[in-house]
């Protein structure tokens, strides 16, 4: 089938918000997807870098421009534009469990200290706005140390930060959650200085974690603010096997053959193996489930989900691994490894998308490292569009 973006992908903004300048600093671009959600919700990316060429020659497949490929610590902050927002995407390897939690020292996550010294090297040029995204480790990296170090430091520039979770499974069968840092200059908006923690007791957990609202709650020496975030759509409960997956022919060399497919059965637990072997059993209908390889006390097993949405898609970088395929129906099973058209689809990407990399390793890596488009999409509308219509031309 030929895929296209989901229908809950949030409309264009309205007649005022183009009014205003909704132009971007993108960093830490990888293939383009941040692009993509901003520009969705009417944003224009007046620039963008990353240092992977890979990654922007499939930039380039989609857009027709590209960034310069640069070391964040190599940007030469007078070459940035002005902007009304700067995002950071920055590396998460050090921040999640496959890195081991080195944290903003490690060798990858240290580049946000770049981003940092750009900003502030830019000094009355600095973005109004900026809007940061990472990972669920992010809160638990050297016991949350980390996530105020963002925090802080943004403080130190003059922004006021507020911060929040979104699961992509509002908009896409992807079980993804992220962490979202939005810091706005107390300059430009003075009402946003100093406001209190207790605000925070309005939002639902699905924006607010209690991990999240116990960091918050207990750093009195960070200066927060609150911002105007809706709730938002309801969690999808299905969809990824009418909407992802992609129609391989059975002798497809990407299905694994039989000897692979019984390991992989053996590397199961009773009860999930009792489960792919039922719906083997039906008739006149062939299910689709995605399972990953995990490390168990009992050794590695092979664990499907039991609903129809994809578990969160991962980099084959630091440890962490591909997500699977298993079709079961009509007698039969059947396993793959997910396509790089799979992982695209389950980030909200259109099938108008080429994928050009030099192998299917380095796109699943690409997707998988990246930001999910409608999630995005829906940032930039409800959220930063709407601050943005409080500020003069003069500030923008």
């Amino acid at each position: 089938m030929a895929y296209a973006l989901s229908t809950r992908q949030v409309e264009c903004p309205d007649a005022q918000a183009a009014a205003y300048s909704l132009t971007v600093a993108e960093y830490f671009a990888g293939i383009g997807l941040f692009r993509m959600g901003l520009e969705n919700a009417g944003w224009k990316v007046a620039y963008s870098n990353d240092w992977n060429p890979e990654r922007a020659q499939m930039y380039r497949g989609f857009f027709g421009d590209s960034y310069e490929v640069k070391d964040v610590f190599s940007i030469a902050a007078g070459d940035v534009p002005r902007v009304t927002l700067a995002t950071c995407s920055f590396p998460c390897i050090d921040l999640s469990l496959a890195g081991n939690l080195q944290g903003l020292n490690g060798d990858h996550s240290s580049a946000f200290w770049g981003f940092h010294d750009i900003l502030k090297a830019q000094g009355t040029r600095m973005p109004p706005m900026v809007l940061l995204e990472n990972v669920a480790g992010w809160l638990s990296a050297n016991q949350g140390r980390d996530f105020y170090a963002v925090a802080e430091a943004l403080n130190e520039l003059g922004y006021a930060c507020d911060s929040f979770m979104l699961n992509a499974r509002c908009f896409v069968p992807q079980s993804r959650p992220r962490v979202f840092m939005i810091g706005v200059s107390e300059v430009h908006f003075p009402d946003s200085r100093h406001r209190k923690a207790p605000l925070y007791s309005s939002r639902s957990e699905r924006l607010l974690p209690l991990k999240l609202k116990k960091l918050m709650w207990n750093n009195d020496r960070i200066r927060w603010t609150h911002l105007d975030i809706p709730e938002p759509p309801p969690d999808k409960s299905r969809g990824f096997s009418e909407e992802i997956v992609e129609e391989l022919l059975p002798d497809d060399p990407r299905w694994w053959p039989r000897e692979k497919v019984e390991k992989h059965l053996d590397m199961m637990s009773p009860p999930h193996l009792a489960m792919v072997e039922n719906l083997a059993g039906v008739k006149g209908r062939e299910t689709t489930r995605t399972f990953y390889r995990r490390r168990r006390v009992a050794g590695q097993r092979a664990e499907v989900r039991s609903d129809d949405i994809a578990g969160c898609l991962r980099t084959a970088v630091g440890g962490s691994g591909k997500q699977f395929l298993v079709a079961a129906g009509n007698g039969a099973i059947r396993m793959r490894t997910l396509t790089a058209r799979e992982y695209a689809r389950l980030q909200g990407v259109p099938d108008s998308f080429p994928i050009t990399a030099n192998s299917e390793r380095q796109s699943l890596n690409a997707f998988g490292d990246a930001v999910c488009v409608p999630v995005v999409s829906w940032i930039a509308q409800r959220i930063l569009a709407p601050l943005a219509r409080k500020l003069k031309p003069q500030q923008i």
